[in-house]
């Protein structure tokens, strides 16, 4: 297999036109030899970006027809469930993120690779709400807005000429496992800023994108709180790893708990 895959992309490089023949251990043949790995080895490890990361973090030294073949496998981290049976919630997430503590949430990861792709975990205080069901927030599209709001308010800035476009992309409900109605929202919001803030003129203050992010939340209630499941990514990685996410999303259970 690996010698069909050399063999097709030798094929589609641009013949080779000597302009004298050189003797085979020669400095010019060594060259022009060399040469021509190089541009086998370009083309054959033009790999996506969270590909070529996972062969760069590889423990151990491939060949290049091995290496070759590895960088065209799909590479799988995996989920992992995390269950806090004190608070009363459990859900999956990718067994390669690392937890962070002192970041303001009841539980949060985030990717080691990806600095804006991170999950947490909300909790309403005991004290201060007293929620039956899910559906105290209204239908699922009214929830959607509180949840965009909420987003709003926490990314609110104090930068002059930033500013934040944004929507609500999805609102649903569903009965999981459990027998417990959750609801999903899914909304997007973008952050511009100008790239010169102390412009006088409008023409020199010229607004660009600072970051496009997908919010993902799932919202449940139990033991009187309402706990919300919170998945930030960028857009682009979420094309790329959309299946995965929604894996997340659908763990997502709250549990009664024990006093």
């Amino acid at each position: 297999m690996a010698s069909l895959q050399i063999a097709t992309v030798l094929n589609s490089l641009p013949p080779l036109t000597p302009t004298r023949s050189l003797p085979p251990n020669s400095p010019d043949s060594t060259r022009r030899h060399s040469l021509l790995l190089r541009d086998l080895s370009t083309k054959a490890f033009a790999v996506p970006r969270r590909k070529a990361m996972a062969l760069f973090l590889s423990t151990y030294i491939l060949s290049p027809i091995a290496l070759h073949e590895t960088a065209f496998a799909e590479p799988s981290v995996g989920l992992r469930e995390y269950i806090d049976s004190f608070d009363g919630y459990s859900f999956k997430y990718p067994s390669n993120w690392i937890q962070v503590r002192g970041a303001g949430a009841d539980i949060f990861f985030r990717d080691p690779y990806v600095r804006d792709e991170n999950i947490s975990v909300e909790i309403s205080s005991p004290s201060s709400s007293k929620y039956k069901s899910v559906e105290d927030l209204g239908p699922p599209e009214e929830a959607g807005k509180k949840v965009l709001k909420q987003y709003l308010t926490e990314f609110m800035s104090t930068r002059i000429g930033v500013k934040r476009e944004s929507s609500v992309l999805s609102t649903s409900s569903r009965v999981a496992d459990d027998g417990r109605m959750y609801y999903q929202v899914e909304v997007n919001i973008k952050s511009f800023a100008n790239n010169n803030e102390l412009a006088v003129m409008p023409n020199d203050r010229v607004a660009r994108l600072e970051w496009n992010r997908r919010y993902l939340s799932v919202l449940g209630v139990e033991n009187n709180q309402l706990y919300e499941l919170r998945l930030q990514t960028p857009e682009n990685v979420f094309v790329e790893e959309e299946y995965d996410l929604r894996q997340v999303m659908d763990s997502f259970r709250v549990s009664k708990v024990l006093v």
